[in-house]
């Protein structure tokens, strides 16, 4: 049970000064209205066997509930990852002994992680007033994105519109860029990114993509041949609401803000609330749970835009549903372990996209069929696509394995969207040159 060393607070602080320490970030998070996370951990437990595994799925059970999974109990050959909060620390890890169950702690302390990611943030910010550029190397706030895109749009017109296709369950806008270089419902790819609130990451590589896709138009042949015959929508918020609330008040916030009476507990999985396999395993019918798959199919007015304008289309030959992390390509079925008609083509098409995002950095991504590579989960995006004729639907799971999970830092956003671009572009001219 050895910790990573080099995070959290160092050991040189005596008691006296952890405790100020303490206090001072609980103050400086109730000033900002924040949530904090000070002393927080993420263990990581390797479970031996399916037995150790149905230990783990009983901490998700308890009330109130004692962790958050980040990588959740799926099978002996991949880690879990979960949060712990610090008043439940002691009791997770005697719970873990007693059972045999060994782990290391890949994050000591979550509220620095956030207090570096805050500071960079404001920097960034300070830079971007003064300079008036926005940086494609930082996080953003919802309000920020959105600016940007009224001004990308003004910048590209000739390429880039924005369409409205609904609205949050607090009334927000749903956004979608659409690059196209004319004709009407031509076919088209579909990109989201952000469904779930806090994997920043996906919205900061959705972005950059974004601005790629105008910068290597008319110089890349394969982006602009793709571009002569196909349209490319990018959505770059799926989640607006929850992702505002991970800037304002909680920034591990996974689910929308949905809030119905009678029910004690907000937000559901978006991830889990589409029709395909709706409230199979790998979903939880338990409003407090993380995958929380809502009352009925589409039941979200963010997954019934996406379904609505989708369907409306009629024509979307490729999906790609970008999240974090693990750094996995994955392919329907994700709420079947049976393959897919053309498994053999979407394995062969991820082994090359995955092959043209090593190349950049030499990341190395797993890739296979959500069941088969990650765990069974009912009720996705990626399912749906494919049961609504989309040949070609895949989803990513970005940077890290797990040292940062959902906290990687904003150094990280170029190198992750640079490697990314190249899976996308591979999945994009494969799309074009195999119609259907």
């Amino acid at each position: 049970m050895q910790s990573t060393p080099g995070r959290g607070m160092g050991p040189g602080l005596s008691p006296v000064d952890r405790r100020t320490l303490l206090v001072c970030s609980f103050i400086l998070a109730a000033a900002l209205g924040q949530m904090n996370f000070t002393g927080d951990q993420v263990l990581r437990v390797l479970a031996k066997n399916e037995k150790q595994l149905s230990l783990l799925r009983d901490l998700e059970g308890l009330k109130p509930q004692k962790v958050d999974f980040w990588r959740g109990p799926a099978r002996p050959s991949l880690p879990v990852d979960m949060r712990v909060p610090f008043s439940e620390l002691k009791d997770v890890k005697a719970y873990l002994e007693s059972h045999g169950l060994a782990y290391s702690i890949m994050i000591k302390d979550i509220q620095v992680l956030l207090d570096q990611e805050r500071e960079a943030m404001a920097k960034s910010r300070r830079l971007e007033r003064s300079t008036s550029s926005f940086s494609y190397s930082s996080y953003h706030t919802l309000e920020e994105i959105y600016s940007w895109m009224d001004n990308f749009v003004t910048e590209h017109s000739d390429i880039v519109s924005k369409i409205q296709i609904g609205h949050s369950f607090e009334n927000r806008s749903i956004l979608v860029l659409k690059f196209s270089t004319g004709g009407s419902q031509r076919p088209a790819i579909w990109m989201d990114t952000g469904i779930h609130s806090r994997e920043w990451i996906t919205h900061a590589t959705g972005i950059w993509t974004a601005k790629k896709i105008v910068n290597e138009y008319g110089k890349d042949h394969i982006l602009t041949n793709i571009l002569k015959s196909m349209d490319v929508f990018v959505e770059i918020v799926s989640n607006p609401d929850g992702f505002a609330f991970t800037h304002s008040m909680n920034r591990l916030w996974r689910k929308n803000k949905c809030n119905r009476p009678g029910v004690f507990c907000i937000g559901v999985d978006l991830n889990r609330n589409w029709r395909s396999g709706f409230g199979g395993n790998g979903s939880n019918d338990n409003p407090c749970s993380e995958t929380y798959r809502g009352p009925y199919p589409h039941s979200e007015p963010e997954v019934a835009a996406i379904v609505d304008f989708i369907t409306a289309h009629g024509n979307i030959k490729a999906l790609i549903s970008i999240h974090s992390y693990s750094q996995m390509l994955m392919y329907p079925y994700g709420h079947l372990l049976e393959p897919v008609s053309n498994q053999e083509e979407l394995y062969n098409l991820a082994k090359d996209a995955v092959q043209a995002l090593y190349e950049v950095h030499g990341i190395k991504y797993i890739y296979g069929s959500v069941s088969t590579t990650l765990y069974v989960a009912s009720g996705i995006t990626v399912d749906w696509a494919y049961d609504s004729g989309i040949k070609y639907a895949f989803s990513f799971e970005l940077r890290d394995t797990g040292r940062y999970g959902f906290l990687l830092p904003a150094t990280e956003i170029i190198p992750t969207a640079q490697e990314m671009w190249m899976a996308i572009r591979t999945i994009m001219e494969h799309t074009l040159n195999h119609p259907y």
